[in-house]
């Protein structure tokens, strides 16, 4: 796998004998995953590839059973591991729409052209994704929803919020 890898959760427990694992996913819409699919689980800057055989919902979070995982014990070693997928493995979206991901590094301003900071990683929250915003002096959460984000500038590499009131000075 040569190609841009995508964090889809991380790997936060074992579940049952068998070698099924518990995925605390970035991204709970997400359905890239499924049997056949190649995952990549990194753990200290060790990395492993892997096929899915079976994954399934559970609670808030997704378990997974890899192909040549069989037992808990050579389960349990991937524990604390991220999990990832091939940026090619990822389900199309419609021309208007992006993954969250992708906007990481962006520069962000405010309507009336203020810099407001940098784009630094997403944060999954049960009330949905957030931008993680360092400006100069502070930390933003933004949240990523069409009623704040008014433009997204992949050419440019900007986004562009409509913040209410208060919500920078938080």
């Amino acid at each position: 796998m040569a190609e841009p890898l995508v964090p889809l959760g991380e790997i936060v427990t074992t579940h049952g004998l068998d070698g099924w694992l518990k995925l605390n996913p970035f991204n709970r819409d997400g359905r890239s995953l499924a049997s056949g699919v190649q995952v990549v689980l990194e753990k200290a800057g060790h990395r492993s590839v892997h096929e899915v055989e079976a994954m399934s919902p559970h609670k808030n979070q997704f378990l997974i059973k890899l192909r040549d995982l069989h037992h808990i014990d050579e389960a349990a070693r991937y524990v604390g591991s991220t999990l990832a997928i091939s940026e090619a493995a990822l389900e199309p979206l419609a021309p208007s729409q992006y993954y969250h991901y992708q906007v990481v590094g962006f520069e962000v301003f405010d309507m009336n052209g203020a810099h407001i900071g940098r784009i630094a990683s997403t944060m999954s929250t049960p009330g949905g994704e957030l931008y993680v915003v360092r400006g100069a002096t502070k930390e933003h959460l933004i949240p990523a929803v069409k009623e704040i984000i008014e433009k997204v500038d992949f050419a440019a590499g900007k986004m562009v919020i409509n913040p209410p009131d208060g919500l920078l000075d938080l």
